[in-house]
């Protein structure tokens, strides 16, 4: 996307970020970076604006000001190419949006083939070993409605990883499952985050999070209220906004 993007600067850079809807000011100045290979874990009561902002850094919600850079590109430069924007960014969402009408397989071989315009014979031969990185050989011929919630979230994202991306969104991918299947979907995406995948996750799976993230942010009301590196982040968290939320949820 931009030649003079280097990996030592942030693969995503989040410059005091404002969005409203209406009147709603859902964020409120938000500020970070993300390293390449980094795993970022936001986390927050519902309505804090973490899937919002997530949103926004796919290009898929605007921003009223501020700037978010995804490898030196502006995210929401008035001329760029969005097709390209998402050919670096992932995302998978709490639902999982698989055509009902196709095989798993198909699903995850859908973008690259009509979108990428790639070859039939390569793509396939990446989408089975996508289905085999989150454990579902075997189901390749299978249709969603025969699949769990869990094996559905897999597909979709081995369908988010044939598109190659650089980075990876996660909004709240559990949330709609059932309590058995969380964990094969938490593996899945441990794997990609221990495979050097720059992951941002938005997750209530705080046990989880502690485990795989670099760096958790804590957003309440639009704005990061604290941060840190787990280690010290679920123990030493020092505003009471923060304590409070780990309290109801530890």
């Amino acid at each position: 996307m931009n030649n003079s993007w280097s990996a030592d600067q942030p693969i995503v850079s989040i410059k005091d970020v404002h969005k409203s809807f209406g009147d709603l000011e859902v964020l409120k100045g938000v500020t970070f970076d993300v390293m390449k290979g980094e795993v970022i874990c936001i986390i927050g009561p519902s309505g804090s604006g973490k899937s919002t902002l997530i949103r926004c850094i796919n290009g898929l919600n605007d921003i009223n000001s501020g700037s978010i850079t995804v490898e030196g590109q502006e995210v929401h430069a008035p001329n760029l190419n969005k097709l390209e924007l998402r050919k670096k960014v992932g995302m998978v969402f709490q639902q999982y949006n698989l055509f009902p009408h196709k095989t798993a397989l198909q699903n995850v071989m859908m973008a690259p083939i009509k979108v990428l315009k790639q070859n039939k014979q390569d793509v396939e031969k990446r989408a089975r070993a996508l289905m085999e990185q989150v454990n579902l050989q075997g189901k390749e011929d299978s249709y969603p409605g025969e699949l769990s919630g869990g094996q559905q979230q897999r597909v979709a994202i081995a369908r988010s990883l044939a598109m190659n991306p650089d980075v990876m969104l996660f909004d709240e991918v559990t949330a709609a499952l059932d309590p058995e299947t969380v964990k094969e979907v938490l593996v899945a995406i441990k794997d990609l985050a221990q495979s050097g995948m720059t992951c941002i996750l938005v997750t209530h799976e705080m046990g989880f999070a502690r485990e795989i993230a670099d760096h958790i942010y804590f957003t309440d009301r639009g704005v990061i209220v604290e941060h840190g590196p787990p280690a010290t982040f679920f123990t030493e968290a020092s505003d009471p906004r923060t304590r409070e939320f780990l309290s109801q949820i530890l």
